[in-house]
């Protein structure tokens, strides 16, 4: 008998899935690892890979665990389809949370190497235009509600969906596999449903030649918990902690993303600790109340966030973008709102460095808020000196400071009959350097004639 005859005969030997033993598949953990293991070989198109979406939580650990398991009892020389574990990183999630996976996530690389199983931890992130920092403080973009929720795309969806594109390029197909419950909500269980073909372990996903695999659907709350709290991470350790950060929390956790048919985050989760779209962060409330006190200035922020969404008559602009001025609808976060959020930031950054060494914002998104800044034409006030005045440091740019003061002699010189004119024609450099800086030309003469704009207007002021 051949290796794919012997696991045809043992994994159909036990019961399908039909309405009499539905409950059964959900309570019976072989039988769910035989489905696995009969979808990982008798796949028709075995070089489709895996992509396994894994947030973390309580789901994605069960999801990844149950395949694990699976995967030993497979012949090491069938284990020949690849598998990707994909963990997204929003870059404002919650930090608590974000140093537990990245341990998780190591543990899962090491010992996958040992065993010799075909898996490779891959982290998404959003592009640096499209961070939650450089959108809000950089753009003015107000902080999302249910209504107007741009995070979700940007940080979330496009990440994930460029690497699951990435794979079905690579190999023709690819199949996702989620950690989605119907049991989790009545959403899920909708969406589930509506994609649904009976018979079919498959339903097709919104991407060309993508396929979601969902083993865990019939499985409710208490029998995941039952699960986890029985049978320990096979990658080593216990969920002893993963445990303590629901009880803390009092949450669900985040699912991996990857349309608009997926729920973004229920209004009690792990998930961007900058969430203001739910009323409530409740997981952090629990955390902060369980000990974890350091994070008191982000729910501080968040909620400053909601304040300067929901009062736009003070915080933000009467114009939009596009020049437009409606009734009732207002335009992005005025600069002195920008700048009095960038501020809080870097504050509770400089006190959670003290005890647990996080940035809460990048220098590279920084330099991109400035070049924003320097787009709008907003000069008065920079990113560097905000972040000196907080810190109490100085950057060493000797050579730049002596080539600023030579620039500002030759200006003063060529300007004295309108020495108005040295700080325009300072700002106009600034907006060259920042293109060169982003090796970005384009659009270099239309913010040249918004800044000359602006100064005509200035002059007719005064």
């Amino acid at each position: 008998m051949s290796k794919f005859a012997y696991y045809y005969v043992n994994l159909h030997s036990h019961p399908r899935k039909t309405a009499k033993n539905a409950a059964f598949m959900a309570l019976n953990i072989q039988f769910l690892e035989n489905e696995i293991i009969d979808q990982y070989l008798y796949d028709e198109h075995l070089t489709r890979p895996w992509i396994i979406g894994f947030s973390g939580g309580k789901d994605s650990t069960m999801l990844l665990q149950v395949v694990w398991n699976a995967l030993k009892r497979i012949e090491p020389a069938l284990l020949t389809r690849q598998i990707y574990v994909v963990c997204n990183d929003t870059l404002v999630e919650n930090p608590r949370i974000v140093k537990f996976i990245n341990r998780t996530l190591k543990k899962i690389q090491e010992e996958a190497n040992l065993n010799g199983f075909p898996i490779l931890v891959a982290q998404t992130t959003p592009r640096l235009d499209d961070t939650f920092w450089v959108r809000l403080i950089g753009l003015g973009y107000p902080a999302p509600n249910r209504f107007y929720r741009w995070c979700t795309e940007r940080l979330k969806i496009n990440p994930t969906t460029k690497l699951i594109t990435e794979k079905i390029s690579e190999n023709g197909a690819a199949i996702l596999l989620l950690g989605t419950r119907s049991d989790e909500s009545s959403n899920r269980a909708k969406s589930l449903k509506r994609f649904e073909i009976r018979g079919v372990r498959l339903r097709k996903h919104q991407l060309p030649n993508a396929h979601v695999y969902a083993p865990l659907k019939d499985v409710t709350t208490n029998e995941l918990w039952q699960y986890l709290n029985q049978v320990p991470p096979p990658w080593g350790g216990s969920h002893k902690e993963l445990v303590t950060l629901y009880r803390n929390a009092n949450s669900g956790d985040c699912p991996l993303v990857i349309d608009t048919s997926t729920p973004s985050c229920g209004h009690s989760r792990f998930g961007c600790w900058t969430c203001t779209v739910v009323n409530k962060d409740k997981s952090m409330e629990g955390l902060i109340e369980n000990g974890e006190e350091w994070m008191q200035p982000l729910a501080d922020i968040r909620n400053f966030l909601i304040e300067t969404r929901d009062n736009p008559e003070i915080w933000r602009e009467k114009k939009r973008r596009n020049g437009d001025i409606s009734e009732n609808l207002w335009g992005p976060y005025k600069f002195e709102t920008r700048v009095e959020i960038l501020r809080r930031i870097l504050l509770a950054q400089k006190e959670i460095r003290k005890t647990e060494g996080i940035d809460l914002i990048t220098h590279q998104e920084m330099v991109l808020i400035q070049y924003h800044w320097f787009r709008d034409c907003f000069f008065k006030t920079k990113v560097s000196d905000i972040y000196n005045q907080i810190f109490k440091v100085q950057f060493d740019m000797s050579k730049q400071e002596e080539k600023f003061q030579q620039e500002s002699e030759l200006l003063k010189k060529s300007c004295t009959t309108e020495p108005k004119d040295v700080a325009f024609i300072q700002d106009l450099l600034a907006l060259q350097k920042t293109k060169t800086l982003m090796i970005r030309k384009r659009g270099l003469q239309s913010d040249i004639e918004n800044r000359l704009d602006q100064y005509i207007d200035e002059l007719k002021e005064n």
